[in-house]
């Protein structure tokens, strides 16, 4: 098992971000974590990744606990963040050097900027891509010391759909090879695209878990997306 929480709290004062949500996560499964702006996806990846406090029975990865082995996980996980902030002055290639030194291992980096469509960009400033190619060069250095797990936050907001059909592409290759990912999305059709499992949150709490089919099932209606407004509590009442 590549990733093992159970009865996993989150709590800020007062206030329980995360109330006892559990799930697994295997190698070569892509995994979609779900909820509103504020039902805790954010709090449940910190405390996953050992950034946030948390109380839970069991937190692993890779059978490490990600708390107390910090730099051994760091070696095995990647992290796209929906904002990814680059210093101004770095080309694209500077900028893959520079992620590459943190690590002991990498992907070949010329090969990666093939494979994301950003090999005639690698002389260019990064600030001077367009938002899809900046977004593509985030996944790639999250990906960049060849991870096991990698951790998606909106992966595609604000890129055209020639551009997220191109990372999908990508994504279910390495899906394939047996990377593990854990994806946030608010588009139910890159859910529907990529996702095996699904958890949505609702106020910190487990409202659904399993299959998109059994979404459907569960919520006795026809698509995802409708499904997804049932369980978080976002169906606009038309009456």
């Amino acid at each position: 098992m590549v990733l093992q929480v159970a009865n996993l709290s989150v709590t800020y004062g007062q206030k329980q971000a995360v109330n006892g949500i559990s799930f697994e996560v295997k190698q070569g499964q892509v995994f979609g974590l779900l909820g509103a702006n504020g039902a805790g996806k954010s709090s449940t990846i910190a405390a996953v990744l050992g950034i946030e406090e948390s109380s839970y029975d069991e937190l692993s990865i890779f059978g490490k606990s990600p708390v107390r082995h910090r730099k051994e996980i760091f070696e095995q996980v990647g992290v796209q963040f929906q904002e990814t902030n680059f210093q101004d002055k770095l080309t694209v290639f500077e900028a893959c050097e520079q992620w590459r030194s943190l690590y002991k291992q990498t992907a070949d980096v010329p090969v990666l900027l093939q494979t994301f469509g950003l090999a005639d960009k690698d002389k260019q400033l990064v600030k001077s891509l367009s938002g899809g190619e900046r977004q593509r060069l985030a996944v790639l250095l999250a990906l960049i010391h060849e991870p096991g797990l990698v951790f998606l936050d909106e992966l595609t907001t604000g890129l055209d759909t020639k551009a997220r059909r191109m990372l999908w592409k990508q994504l279910l290759t390495m899906k394939e090879d047996g990377l593990a990912i854990v994806l946030t999305s608010h588009y139910m059709d890159e859910v529907e695209a990529l996702c095996d499992e699904i958890l949505i949150l609702r106020e910190g709490q487990t409202v659904f878990h399993g299959t998109i089919q059994e979404a459907l099932i569960a919520s006795g209606r026809a698509t995802l997306e409708d499904a997804y407004l049932h369980f978080a509590g976002e169906e606009e009442n038309w009456g």
